[in-house]
């Protein structure tokens, strides 16, 4: 049954890992946004009238952690293949298929972001590891917060891949991939703290980041990394990232086949 899934994982990662001029010009971007950020928050820390809940350190490796994990946690990555399946009505070729559309759809996105993570994340880890003071990047205080730190990066890509799938289902509705992208994006990226980490957000905001399910994937994992989380609150979160992911999955393949029973294809 799994098969098909992973042999279309396996093509997927074998094609991704091919750009590798793109991938290093990603690198000299994500590095010059990192440090855009990190001297906002540089002149934030200076001004503060009361010390955040999250050191400055602590701040500078979540940065470091989100410009080099970036393809695994931005909803606006996308495939614009898929896209132009839904929108040209090709997406009858997918029809035929023997295999749920759902599973593949998902196998592609997950090797999609995994080949593009792979080939920045570590030049980037290794050269923040020597930056001068305050730009350095801090390893986990412990091997246990390391492990923590993986299991919860790996759940979050899998929710992230669970939300994007669900942009793509938005549009066989819209027919408009800019559009449900811009709407995704937009709130996704700020609730997952990809502008700001949640402990710098006000208390009345953070009530409303935790109720959804966007901070799981990006400014949980990084704050377990950080030890601003403890070890006892990363395992009762993993808990919650994979009820999230559950959820998630179930809710988007009801999507789905809802969305697919109603599909009408060009040419009749």
């Amino acid at each position: 049954m799994m098969k098909p899934y992973l042999s279309v994982f396996r093509l997927r990662i074998s094609n991704g890992l091919q750009y590798r001029a793109a991938a290093l010009a990603g690198v000299g971007t994500q590095f010059f946004f990192g440090f855009i950020f990190i001297m906002i928050f540089q002149a934030f820390y200076a001004h503060a009238s009361e010390a955040p809940s999250m050191t400055l350190s602590q701040v500078i490796t979540y940065t470091w952690l989100k410009q080099a994990f970036l393809a695994l946690i931005v909803l606006w990555l996308r495939d614009n293949e898929l896209f132009q399946l839904i929108t040209s009505g090709n997406i009858a070729y997918e029809l035929c298929r023997p295999s749920e559309i759902y599973g593949l759809w998902y196998a592609k996105l997950l090797a999609q972001r995994l080949s593009s993570a792979l080939l920045r994340c570590f030049p980037i880890l290794i050269v923040v590891g020597f930056l001068p003071e305050p730009y350095r990047f801090q390893w986990p205080p412990d091997f246990v917060s390391g492990l923590l730190f993986l299991a919860t990066l790996l759940i979050g890509l899998l929710m992230i891949v669970a939300l994007s799938m669900l942009i793509y289902i938005s549009v066989f509705v819209t027919m408009s991939p800019a559009g449900s992208l811009l709407l995704f994006s937009i709130f996704g990226e700020f609730f997952a703290g990809l502008i700001i980490p949640v402990p710098l957000m006000p208390d009345w905001m953070q009530k409303i980041v935790y109720i959804l399910p966007f901070h799981w994937t990006a400014d949980f994992p990084f704050r377990v990394f950080t030890g601003n989380i403890s070890k006892a609150e990363a395992l009762t979160g993993i808990l919650a990232q994979c009820l999230w992911l559950a959820a998630l999955i179930l809710f988007g393949k009801f999507t789905m086949n809802r969305a697919l029973k109603r599909v009408v294809v060009q040419g009749g």
